[in-house]
């Protein structure tokens, strides 16, 4: 994992997702023009902050990465995958997805986070990419392999071949669920590191594993959102941004 900077927006890459025909990035909280509580880079249109210093952080995102589309979901913590057939003529977000699939180039596809995962997918054969929202509702109601299973059915695409990154997030070092045996499925309790606290990063490999994805292939940030100034955390500061993470076909 790399750190870059675009003049003053920063974003972490990866090296498995680092090949010709495809970009992307995992973008920290700095570098926008945002003010507090969301400063400065807040990729949302949905937490309170000013559409405008939005719209123009995510100008800032489309000009690191080179691209002027940027297709993403107002997430709902569902298992919706929104595929994207043919290229729109501007941004374009739609409502109630938790994953968007491509194989069209030219365009970025982003999630938006602030605690949760996201899972970049890249299929070298297709080419096809994916993004996924992954909260702890998305584990329980198998949103990553519901996508793996999408990019299978739309592109051919062969597990064994799909890279996958998953960014910074929650970590079992204060992913805290005081009413899991509530909220959280029976083979979940596995995961539990001491008491109430829960390790998401390895249900998501795991998770990844099971859809037929090679573990070299799987790359992780293990970086906990909660701990590190460099990203929104809704766990430490419940009004806060959203940091955007990236993946399109050039």
């Amino acid at each position: 994992m790399q750190r870059f900077r675009f003049q003053e927006t920063e974003r972490l890459t990866f090296a498995a997702l680092d090949r010709p025909g495809l970009t992307h990035g995992i973008f920290t909280r700095h570098g926008g023009v945002s003010n507090e509580p969301f400063s400065s880079l807040n990729a949302s249109l949905h937490v309170g902050d000013d559409p405008d210093r939005v719209l123009a952080n995510r100008a800032l995102i489309k000009q690191a990465l080179r691209s002027n589309k940027l297709i993403s979901c107002r997430q709902a913590h569902g298992d919706s995958i929104l595929h994207v057939k043919a290229s729109p003529t501007s941004d374009l977000e739609e409502d109630g997805y938790d994953a968007i699939i491509t194989a069209m180039p030219g365009i970025l596809l982003m999630i938006q986070q602030a605690d949760c995962q996201a899972v970049l997918l890249f299929d070298p054969a297709g080419p096809a990419i994916g993004a996924a929202h992954v909260g702890w509702r998305g584990s329980v109601g198998d949103i990553l392999p519901k996508t793996v299973a999408a990019m299978q059915k739309a592109f051919g695409s062969c597990a064994q071949n799909l890279l996958a990154v998953v960014s910074p997030s929650l970590g079992p070092c204060c992913a805290e669920f005081l009413h899991y045996r509530e909220e959280l499925p029976q083979p979940f309790h596995a995961y539990q590191v001491r008491p109430n606290y829960f390790d998401f990063w390895a249900i998501s490999r795991d998770q990844l594993l099971a859809s037929g994805i090679m573990a070299r292939n799987i790359s992780m940030a293990s970086l906990c959102t909660r701990c590190s100034a460099d990203f929104f955390s809704y766990r430490r500061k419940h009004t806060t941004g959203r940091f955007a993470s990236v993946i399109g076909l050039v």
